[in-house]
């Protein structure tokens, strides 16, 4: 019953944040980008497989920012190899940032801080793996510090209000709420043409999971370092860029540590094409 309640208040909370942005999505972007990309990789990790497992991943990101926030679109599209079943996995991320300084008309600014913004969203996700089959659910809410720096660095505390409905149980399942501390960043590397891009999440452990046994905190690092093809090509500077990703990725899903394939360690080839 207190898992229902809190979710309920999460509800809630995600139906004001909605309804303030669609009570301002009347203003047009102030400025937006669309990217597709490709990214590669021979060692990606599957909790209770003991094989590495090479996937294809096709990505569609939007970002874009508008009078009173921002709002970040990815979806990703994996296919694995024969390690992982051939399986296929959707996973979609969706968050909006409310700019409190920009609804209330006052500068937040302080000391190494820009701006304070509210954050909300969803993850969303199926797989049509044999064993697991995911069916996550999962709504997010809090502040974010938007540091300032040179590019992008913003600072997250998130609650999560998770559900999932995988193979083996007989109704969607719901963890305890549980939080996460997430930085994500895009920051220049000096003068030269290259990037160094990224998130990093700490995720606080979910309580049981759908089968009765324990979960534990997840630690997922995921960066790469971009070279700016289209700078370096007389084309629109970061239209077109190429380079090397790397994930490190422990108790994944929240999967203790003793359970195989719990630990990803998993480097990448990564391009993207910006409109």
């Amino acid at each position: 019953m207190r898992r229902l309640a809190l979710s309920r208040s999460a509800c809630k909370a995600l139906l004001a944040l909605t309804a303030l942005l669609c009570a301002h999505h009347s203003h047009a972007s102030e400025w937006s980008d669309n990217s597709f990309s490709y990214r590669y990789g021979t060692q990606f990790a599957e909790p209770f497989n003991t094989q590495d497992v090479t996937k294809n991943i096709l990505n569609f990101t939007h970002v874009s920012g508008y009078k009173y926030g921002t709002n970040y679109l990815n979806i990703d599209l994996l296919m694995s190899d024969a390690t992982d079943s051939n399986a296929q996995e959707t996973y979609v991320v969706y968050r909006h940032m409310l700019d409190l300084g920009k609804i209330s008309g006052q500068d937040f600014k302080s000391g190494p801080v820009r701006a304070f913004g509210l954050t909300g969203g969803l993850d969303w996700n199926t797989k049509n793996d044999p064993g697991y089959a995911s069916k996550k659910r999962m709504l997010v809410l809090g502040p974010t510090l938007v540091m300032d720096v040179p590019g992008l660095l913003n600072v997250s505390l998130l609650g999560l209000w998770e559900s999932n409905y995988p193979v083996g149980v007989t109704s969607r399942y719901t963890y305890d709420t549980h939080p996460m501390l997430n930085l994500a960043w895009g920051l220049p590397i000096g003068s030269m043409p290259l990037t160094f891009d990224g998130f990093l999440n700490y995720i606080a452990s979910k309580g049981k999971n759908e089968f009765g046994g324990p979960t534990e905190a997840e630690f997922n690092f995921d960066a790469q370092v971009m070279v700016d093809l289209g700078a370096t090509m007389g084309l629109a500077k970061n239209s077109m860029r190429i380079g090397l990703e790397y994930q490190y990725w422990k108790n994944k899903f929240g999967n203790p540590s003793t359970v195989p394939g719990s630990l990803a360690k998993t480097p990448m080839i990564r391009f993207e094409l910006h409109f």
